[in-house]
Order: structure tokens, then sequence, then C-alpha cells
């Protein structure tokens, strides 16, 4: 019995900042990022968007373009490192805002979780899903990957901003991919990537020594946590090169063809895409495992000089624009979007091929999700009879050119969060509606609602 991918929906934000318009405000030369990251624009949450609003709009939009009817739902798995709760899941908040449009009590037996793994997430909650519905294959789950990714203004993760969300339905019989039973999977803890609570002595803050109870924190530090990482972006890049190579071996083993290059039977490659190129600039390190005669060839004495001439071989150039070039496309104009990021390249593959109205039915797709923190997971997928059905009328890339440019100093105001009105009011969609501020066992509580009725 196959069990995979039935339909698939997104949701991202109408703003976008040009990447153009950040490199010359950054005094950095556009085409560093343009025509060597592969970047056009990153996407950027309004005002009263945020990473529930993403996943509660790609869900409702799943739902009602498959007609779905919610109590055959039975679990919706988001993956996200964007929670706005330390304690309740993004997860409950989407079941909450459907059936406050579709009705109470539909999802009161759906199970829901947020799974949390940097990157990764959403690929755990798919693979949790599928098992799930080998199970229980009368049932269907949602699985939901959303995130906003976010970084300090004039870092170096600036330009790899992005934001939305992507859902999947989960089914067995699918009709876009059938999931293999195999994982590779490559973990060790390390820090290239992490958001923790920080620490400040209160004193600092309040310039006194005693500890007197301020905005209802009585102990002597107050806690801080922001949507922004820390990061060391080479280093980032060492560990998810090490994760992939590992984990890809290790798939090799559990799936028993050790025998094989198994990206040479393959129609594409899904990798997670923190900015576009990033994968074309990693997957270098697999083929060069895989080839190692070939980069025996290329010039240079030290193997980083050999590995960049691979680069820039024939053959490898040959793998990049078949495997790897057709998920890019919406990654350029999107940015990253964390969790969703592998899923998007994947979107953007299928609608790439269904353009093209190739005939890729029974061909093979490999997939290299990585986690900062660190984790990888290789895994392989199998495109369904009736793929083009279910992709061809989300025309992902017509929704992509309708969206809006936003100028710098609105782009600023927008990540500093001093804008209290929406730049395009929502419509049609969820969006945030009040935090309550007053209520003192509801405070922090967010609502939400929809607007366009």
């Amino acid at each position: 019995m196959n069990v995979g991918i039935d339909s698939i929906h997104f949701d991202i934000p109408q703003l976008y900042l040009p990447i153009e318009t950040l490199a010359i405000h950054r005094n950095i030369e556009p085409d560093k990022l343009i025509k060597g990251l592969g970047l056009e624009r990153m996407s950027f949450p309004d005002v009263h968007q945020d990473a529930v609003v993403f996943a509660a709009n790609a869900v409702l939009k799943l739902i009602e373009k498959e007609k779905l009817n919610p109590k055959e739902i039975h679990r919706i798995y988001v993956g996200t490192e964007s929670s706005v709760d330390g304690s309740k899941p993004i997860a409950s908040y989407i079941i909450q805002l459907l059936e406050h449009k579709l009705g109470v009590g539909l999802f009161a037996n759906c199970d829901v979780v947020d799974l949390t793994f940097a990157c990764i997430g959403a690929v755990d909650a798919l693979q949790n899903s599928v098992d799930f519905i080998r199970l229980n294959p009368d049932k269907k789950a949602i699985v939901v990957a959303t995130d906003v990714a976010k970084y300090d203004l004039g870092s170096t993760g600036e330009y790899t901003q992005g934001s939305g969300a992507v859902a999947l339905l989960i089914t067995a019989h699918p009709r876009v991919l059938n999931m293999g039973f195999e994982y590779g999977i490559s973990t060790e803890s390390v820090f290239d990537f992490f958001k923790p609570i920080r620490y400040i002595a209160k004193k600092d803050i309040l310039s006194n020594d005693e500890n007197v109870e301020w905005n209802g924190v009585a102990e002597s530090e107050i806690g801080i946590y922001k949507e922004q990482p820390v990061f060391d972006g080479q280093y980032s890049n060492t560990c998810y090169v090490n994760r992939v190579k590992d984990a890809y071996q290790h798939y090799k083993k559990v799936s028993k063809q050790e025998g094989q290059i198994l990206f040479e039977n393959w129609l594409s490659i899904q990798m997670h895409l923190p900015y576009c190129f990033q994968g074309r600039r990693m997957f270098v390190e697999v083929f060069a495992m895989e080839k190692p005669d070939l980069l025996a060839q290329q010039m240079g004495e030290k193997i980083s000089e050999k590995l960049k001439a691979l680069a820039k071989s024939p053959e490898y150039r040959q793998l990049v624009d078949e495997k790897l070039t057709p998920s890019e496309i919406a990654s350029g104009k999107v940015g990253n979007i964390y969790t969703g990021s592998i899923f998007m390249g994947l979107l953007s593959t299928l609608s790439y091929h269904a353009e093209k109205k190739s005939d890729i039915i029974d061909q093979k797709i490999g997939f290299f999700a990585y986690g900062s923190g660190s984790k990888s997971k290789v895994f392989e997928a199998t495109v369904a009879a009736d793929w083009h059905k279910v992709i061809e009328d989300l025309e992902l890339f017509k929704h992509l050119e309708q969206t809006h440019a936003l100028d710098f100093e609105t782009y600023e105001k927008l990540h500093k969060k001093e804008l209290k009105v929406s730049v395009i009011q929502p419509n049609h969609e969820f969006a945030k509606d009040y935090i309550e501020k007053d209520n003192p066992v509801l405070l922090g509580a967010r609502y939400y609602k929809y607007f366009g009725e």
C-alpha cells in the first residue's frame, strides 16, 4: 500500500523586499547576492501576520481546495521554529482558527502537536504522519511547515530572510508522492544556529540593586527571547555538509543500495535551502564522495581547490541544471522559510515540470533535509500517477508574481515592529487581531480572526 503526499498548498506574505534594494542599502554589490547566491526577493510578514497566520491560511486553502470533511482529518502536525508560545503549540491555534471559520467542535478529536528541530521539524512531522497513515490507512493527516526567518538588521543573515507556510495532505493511495519506508539519519548536538533564552540581571535594567517586582517578574533575572538566531554561518555550512553526507551514506545502508550512486537515479534533488544556491554549493561534496576519480582529475593541490573546480565542471553543472535548478525557482523569489524551504522547493520542482508538461510518473525524488543543532534526514519518494492534477491549478509561479515590493524604509519599520497598521489590509484570510494586555489570567494570549467574511 502506498502512503504519501496527496495534496499540497501554501501561504506566503503579499510583501517582499527586492534583494537589490537590500544590497544597495547595505553597501553590498547586488550581483554578489543575485548571481552569487541566487536571491531575488525575500518575503516579509505584514503587521497582521506570523507563523500561526501562515499555517492556518495554508491549511484552510488545502481543506477548501480538496473539499475535505474536517472530521476526516485525524491529526495536524506542525514543524516550526517560530513558535509564539513556550507551551501552547501553533497546531492548537490552527484548529481554533479553523473552527471559527468552519464550525465549532469540528476538530475536537483531531490530534495536534508541534515538532521543533530547527529547519527539519516538518520533515520529522512528515515521517511521523506517514507512519501513522500506514497503520491507519482509512484516516487523513495534515503536515504543516510554517516559519518566519528573521535576522538582525545589517547581519550576514539578513539577506536570507523569508516567511510562509506549506501544508501537506497525507493519505493512503496519494496522488502526488509515494513515500519510501527508509530514512538515513545523522545527528550531532552542536551550536551552529540556535535561539537561546538569555538572562539579564534586573538591576542592569532598572539601575537598582533592590530586587523589586517588575512587570510580574519577581526573580533577579529577566529572560529575553529574540526571534533572530545566534549563528555562525561558516560553521553551519560545515555542519550541513557533514550531516547530509553521513545521512546519505546511512540511507544507502538502511535501504540496501550501498553499491549505487543514488542521485543518478533521481529526477530531482530536494534540499533545505536557507538561500537559493545553498543546495548546489553543499551537494558538490556528496557528488565528490560518489565520484572520487572525477574529483582527482580537477585542478588544485588542496581538496578545497579541487572541490571548487569540480563545482564548475560540466558533469556537475549538468546535475545542477537537471536536478537542482527547478527547486530553486521559488526559493529565489520567496527566501528562507526554515522548515518550509524543502517543501517549497518540492512545490517549485513539481510546478516547473507541470508547466513543461513533463512525464515524470514513477520517477524518484531524493530529499536532503537539514536542521541546525544538528540533524539531517535523507529519503526517497516516487511521483504518483495524478501529481499534475493537483499541482497545475495551484499556479505557484503566477502567485509569486502577484506579490508587492516594499520600499526600504517600510521594511525596516516592519522589522523593528514600529508599524501598527498593516501595509496591505487582510482580505479573505486569517490575521492577528490582538494580544491580551489587561486580563491577569490571559496576559499575552494571542487572538486571531478571519477577515473578509
